[in-house]
């Protein structure tokens, strides 16, 4: 499909709106413990989308702290140095991080560091005295996990349990395997641990810092895709009511608006670097005529034939049941394409601009003609038949 009258004004307003959503989030901050060499650099990584540790920028807060920060992304991340060092300067260490803690909690919550990754390498023989009581006595200020770096086998069992028995008032033990592990050219060990240490970073963190954190990694795709849909059928449900009555198609351009909103929130959600050539190729699938027109006037007139029994509307208007159907299709294309687009980011294989366009027209056909069949279309207009002044108008 040509993309010769698509308004490109439209396509950056999303992008706008999308940076705004972002900028918009509770920013989450974290802070990274552990000696040199225990595979910080790896976790960050492996972890978080745009490989922070060799992206972000990094900026000393203290001789022994370094804050690592990326534009775009809501997280920051505060690295320790130092402890691997004599015991003078270790006790010089903690006590820098004790009191960067502290002060930042001070500032705000939007300063506040909320949750410390503990990094240790999950071959170390023993673990010192002096790291147990700094574990501790982090641990009375805010959520620790200790994230066994390298896990391999039994050894790292072992030193899980251990610490686990110590019965530390830390939030948890967790084995992690960061990156695959070659034993030998035919034998290589997958990742592992890094969902499990998403599922519990997402426990102890405060609420209103989660959708940064959700934005920020990128292990766990399916996450993003379940906050996205569980966002846009409440989207769709609260701030659609203009689409619940009746319009004609010449007007169905009031609904463009709120169906911008929605792509962007939905981007931020996933926290994938679509450019303005990728958002291009998507909404030149869903189909562009010029002026506000891409998504209201062009949809009703093109696609709205997809959706059976549409065609038999009276007086050439769309109704609310249409609207759900053409809104929710695209809100629902949208995210299966995001989720193919921040899988190959996180494998580090961008798809083809040509690819992503194929499979949002597909993704939009398919639901379009499966209709009020939908199950996510089912879902929305059982949430509207709830709400008092739609109950009438959609039973007849």
């Amino acid at each position: 499909m040509g993309r010769g009258n698509l308004d490109l004004n439209v396509v950056q307003e999303i992008l706008n709106k999308t940076k705004e959503e972002v900028e918009n989030m509770h920013p989450v901050n974290i802070l990274l413990a552990g000696k040199t060499g225990v595979g910080k650099s790896t976790l960050i990584n492996n972890v978080f989308r745009e490989r922070m540790a060799e992206t972000g920028i990094g900026k000393p807060v203290t001789k022994h702290l370094r804050r690592i920060a990326k534009e775009g992304m809501p997280i920051v991340l505060y690295d320790t140095r130092g402890l691997e060092l004599g015991h003078p300067i270790q006790m010089e260490v903690k006590k820098e991080i004790i009191e960067a803690i502290k002060q930042s909690q001070k500032e705000g919550s939007d300063k506040a560091i909320h949750l410390v990754y503990y990094c240790i390498n999950a071959h170390s023989s023993r673990i010192e005295e002096s790291e147990i009581a700094f574990m501790e006595e982090l641990s009375g200020l805010l959520p620790v996990l200790v994230v066994l770096t390298q896990a391999i086998g039994q050894p790292a069992n072992e030193l899980k349990k251990y610490i686990e028995n110590l019965n530390l008032p830390i939030a948890g033990v967790l084995n992690v395997m960061a990156e695959p592990y070659a034993i030998t050219d035919e034998l290589v060990l997958p990742q592992s641990g890094l969902k499990e240490l998403i599922e519990r970073t997402f426990a102890v963190l405060p609420e209103e810092t989660k959708e940064a954190f959700n934005n920020a990694q990128q292990v766990d795709i399916a996450r993003k895709a379940k906050a996205s849909r569980s966002w846009a059928t409440k989207y769709i449900v609260t701030t659609f009511g203009v689409g619940f009555t009746p319009i004609p198609f010449s007007d169905a351009t009031v609904l463009v608006p709120m169906q911008i909103g929605m792509l962007a929130h939905i981007t931020a959600i996933f926290g994938i670097s679509m450019d303005k050539a990728a958002i291009t190729s998507v909404i030149g699938a869903v189909g562009g005529t010029g002026g506000a027109t891409y998504l209201g006037r062009y949809i009703v007139s093109n696609l709205l034939k997809m959706i059976p029994g549409a065609g038999t509307i009276v007086g050439g208007v769309i109704s609310g049941a249409t609207a759900a159907v053409l809104t929710t299709a695209l809100a629902m294309s949208y995210i299966e394409v995001l989720t193919v687009v921040a899988k190959g980011e996180k494998d580090g294989k961008y798809p083809d601009l040509s690819n992503i366009e194929t499979l949002m027209r597909e993704k939009m056909q398919e639901r379009l003609k499966m209709g009020t069949k939908d199950q996510d279309v089912k879902e929305v207009l059982d949430n509207l038949k709830k709400s008092n002044p739609l109950k009438k108008w959609l039973r007849k």
